[in-house]
């Protein structure tokens, strides 16, 4: 093997290295925003559910119940 040939098989190695850094950078930052967007989700499905209790307690407390006009009598 000539030094040519040596040149490009070292150029071809530390070209398939710099992809694969980029590919796991990539993969890294796809897998964050993932995240982020789940816990996202999580957050507002944990407001939704506290509203949701509130709302309940409020009625069962008979709050609501006489301001809306719900209660028959």
């Amino acid at each position: 093997m000539d030094s040519k040939e040596k040149h490009i098989t070292e150029n071809e190695s530390a070209n398939a290295d710099m992809i694969a850094n980029s590919m796991k950078a990539q993969a890294r930052e796809h897998h964050r925003e993932n995240t982020k967007k789940i816990n996202r989700l999580w957050l507002w499905l944990g407001v939704l559910v506290l509203i949701a209790i509130l709302l309940y307690w409020l009625f069962s407390i008979g709050m609501f119940e006489s301001l809306s006009g719900a209660v028959n009598g």
